[in-house]
Order: C-alpha cells, then sequence, then structure tokens
C-alpha cells in the first residue's frame, strides 16, 4: 500500500503522546519515594519513553508495525499507572498486582496459550521481585516497603511480553496501510466513532457528522440490499434458499434467539475485556451464559441515506438487551465487488477507529449461506483501523490468527445460524441463533 509522505505532523503527534505516556509511567514508578521524586520521574519518563518513540519510528520500515522492543516498552509505561493505582487504592500487595497485570496482558494476547501464561508470568515475577526485596533488607539489616505497585505491573508486562516474544514467534498484527485514502483500502468500513460511547445512537450521531438523512428502525430492510452482489467465481446466488435470502435481504422481519456456547479457557479473559473495554464502550458486548442470553435480543436496523458523496445507503444493525437496552453488537453492514468477486464487509465503529470483518459468501449445502473470513482470496480477513481526525486518512494492520464463520441455513422450517469464532486456530465461541418471523406491524 502507498504510504503518505507528509509523515512529519503525524509523527511528531505519536512522540509527543509517547511523551505524555511517559511522564505518567515515571511519576509512577517513583512515587513512592516522594513528591520530588515523582516529579524528576515524570520528567525522565516522558523523554526515556519520547526517544524510544522516534528511533523506532525513525527505523520503521514501510508495511511494518513499530519494533516489538518499543512496543515491549510501551506496554510496560502502560502498566506502571494502573499498578501505583491498584497499589493505592486497593493496597492488596506486588503479588496480587504483578498477577492481576500478566493476567490482563495474557488476555489482551488473544492466544489460548497467552491467556494461560499470563497470570503465571505475572505471579512469578511478582514473587521474584518481593523475594529480592526481602534478601535486599536482610543484607541492609533494615526494614522497608514492599515492592511498589508500578513496579511490579510494569515488570510484570514487560517479562511477559518478553517470554511471550521468545515462545510465540508469528505475529499477531501487521501493518497493510498507513496514511492512505478510503478507496485504497475497500477491504475496510472507514466509519468510527466521534466519541469514546458507541452505543445504540451511533448512526444518529454518524448521520449528523456526515449530513446524511436519519431513519431509525426501518422497517422492512435487510443488512445487503441484494444477495446478487455477491455473486462471483465461487458463488452463485440463485442457489440459495429463499428464506435465507428473505433474512439478508429483509432482516427486520426476524427476531433473533441467541445462544452463546464459550470456551471455557477464554472466560476469565473475556469477562475482563467486558468490564474494562466492551461496556464501557457500548460495543461487542456479547452475553456470557445461556440465562443471560433469554432475557431476549432487540435487533433494528437504522440508515443513512441522501449523503452528500452519493454514498449508498448506510445500515447499521443494532443488537441490545431486551430487558435492558445495552448495547450487544453495533455494526455497518456493507458489500464491495473486487476482481469479479463480491465480498460483505461489517465494521465495528470503536473511537476514531473500526474493526472490520471482511467475508467471502459461499453455498452451503440444502441452500445456506456461508460467510467465511477465511479464505484463499486476498481480500477476506480482520483488520483494525485507525482514522485520523484531521485528514480522514487510514492506517490498517490485519488482526492475523482471528476467524470467523457465519453459516445461515434452514432446518426444516426452522431458520438458523451458527456463528463461529476461532484465534490462532482455537474455538472460543459459537452463537446459535434462532430467527422467527415477526408478527407485522400495527
Amino acid at each position: 500500500m502507498a504510504k503518505d509522505d507528509a509523515a512529519g505532523p503525524g509523527r511528531a503527534q505519536q512522540i509527543g503522546s509517547a511523551g505524555v505516556l511517559g511522564a505518567l509511567a515515571g511519576a509512577a514508578l517513583a512515587a513512592h519515594r516522594g513528591p520530588r521524586a515523582a516529579l524528576t520521574g515524570a520528567l525522565g519518563g516522558a523523554a526515556g519513553l519520547a526517544v524510544v518513540e522516534a528511533v523506532a519510528r525513525a527505523r520503521q520500515r514501510p508495511g511494518e508495525i513499530p519494533a516489538l522492543w518499543s512496543r515491549i516498552i510501551a506496554s510496560g509505561a502502560v502498566a506502571a499507572p494502573l499498578g501505583w493505582a491498584a497499589d493505592r487504592f486497593a493496597r492488596v500487595g506486588p503479588v496480587p498486582v504483578a498477577t492481576a497485570a500478566g493476567a490482563a496482558a495474557g488476555a489482551l494476547g488473544l492466544r489460548p496459550q497467552k491467556v494461560l501464561l499470563g497470570p503465571v508470568a505475572g505471579a512469578a515475577v511478582g514473587v521474584g521481585l518481593t523475594g529480592l526485596r526481602r534478601a535486599g533488607l536482610r543484607r541492609a539489616g533494615g526494614r522497608g516497603r514492599a515492592v511498589p505497585g508500578a513496579v511490579a505491573a510494569a515488570a510484570a508486562v514487560v517479562g511477559f511480553r518478553m517470554a511471550s516474544a521468545v515462545l510465540f514467534r508469528d505475529p499477531q498484527l501487521s501493518l497493510l496501510a498507513e496514511r492512505v485514502r478510503p478507496q485504497d483500502v475497500p477491504f475496510v468500513v472507514p466509519l468510527g466513532s466521534q466519541t469514546r460511547y458507541v452505543g445504540t445512537g451511533y448512526v444518529r450521531s454518524l448521520a449528523q457528522v456526515l449530513g446524511g438523512r436519519y431513519t431509525p428502525d426501518v422497517e422492512d430492510i435487510g443488512i445487503v440490499a441484494s444477495l446478487d452482489t455477491l455473486a462471483g467465481p465461487s458463488f452463485d446466488p440463485a442457489g440459495i434458499d429463499p428464506l435465507v435470502r428473505e433474512f439478508y435481504e429483509h432482516t427486520t422481519r426476524f427476531a433473533l434467539d441467541i445462544v452463546p456456547e464459550w470456551r471455557l479457557w477464554v472466560r476469565p479473559g473475556y469477562l475482563l475485556y467486558r468490564t474494562l473495554l466492551a461496556r464501557p464502550l457500548g460495543q461487542a458486548s456479547v452475553p456470557m451464559s445461556q440465562r443471560e442470553a433469554q432475557h431476549g435480543v432487540r435487533s433494528r436496523i437504522d440508515t443513512i441515506t441522501g449523503l452528500p458523496d452519493g454514498t449508498e445507503t448506510i445500515r447499521g444493525w443494532i443488537r441490545s438487551a431486551a430487558d435492558t437496552g445495552e448495547p450487544i453488537y453495533v455494526g455497518i453492514y456493507t458489500t464491495y465487488r473486487h476482481e469479479g468477486h463480491g465480498y460483505v464487509s461489517v465494521g465495528f465503529p470503536l473511537p476514531q477507529a473500526s474493526f472490520t470483518a471482511t467475508l467471502a459468501p459461499s453455498a452451503r449445502p440444502g441452500g445456506g449461506l456461508i460467510l467465511n473470513s477465511r479464505s484463499e482470496l486476498d481480500q477476506p480477513g480482520h483488520y483494525l483501523t485507525y482514522i485520523d481526525p484531521g485528514t480522514g486518512s487510514l492506517t490498517t494492520v490485519g488482526v492475523r490468527g482471528f476467524a470467523e464463520r457465519l453459516d445461515v441455513y434452514v432446518d426444516g422450517a426452522q431458520l438458523r445460524a451458527e456463528h463461529a469464532f476461532w484465534v490462532f486456530g482455537s474455538p472460543f465461541l459459537v452463537l446459535h441463533y434462532q430467527m422467527h418471523r415477526k408478527p407485522p406491524r400495527a
């Protein structure tokens, strides 16, 4: 992908942001020594992390993300203030702080082995630091305070990241495009959230930003305009069961029942993710259990039409808990064609960013339709994109190892779907759907 040569302002902003993060980390790491030491630590941390960012960006080659060593240092800097907060307010000690920090880092790593390694590595670092601290105090013949929480958290995250780099060599992210136009990355849905909360009102706020006409809860509309736009050498829409076609082209005619099936190993990490990220963001908060899902799902599609640039109808499929209205998914559904093939791209807006799943269609025996992110074609996959607020240019990374498969089919007279997810080949979630036709509106 082409890279914008006007990198000066963007790089300066990145270095400045790194300096702010370094200041927070330095202050947290030195805070136990008093206010003066915290100020000195903030200044040193700001300068140090700014230099790290500048060197990493200078050495970064096209098509690469910043060097691993710089990302490890930055992750330790992120952990330090959180460890300081845990030490100050929870007062749980260095071993629990390090264990929790390692667990969080492992959960963000997604890979099952990393999820298990995280708390183990964190606990080992916490125990090791405590032992070194006690040994030092015995030699000095004095008493002192325990290892600061900021130090324990930062060391745990850095230790885990270093161990992961040795044990797992295949990258989880790969830079695909940096500061490019949306048309250069057709597999990305370039629509992010202007605020920190996405929520069920996202399409309304997006219409105000884009200058289009917002219509909530459209009565008879689908997540795609027509399955015929997906036709290609490997997919013939003519063979799709009429009920499956109706679901895609007239989605709002159906109500959904959902039963989540989580693998046990991913539950702790997902609980942490949902508590710290999904619910505060108002996005991608799947029910944890069948009991929770029994409260029901409300499904609607909001649209934006009449856009000044002539863009076709924007369709936002919003699923929320029927009893509380809490967002489950807010997805922007699009279709596009590339080199004779049709694809479905689903964009999940994030603050100033978008997570996109691009899926290739194929026919299922019996008239069903499968949408799959794993394909021999170069378009399907999962992509995380930062949207520059000033220029609208996109920086996109491919999220390797993540895969999904949506299988919609007719079982007797019942319309069903199985939505399965994998990470590095390990299944971690299957969403079982039953779709029922809604009664006509009054």
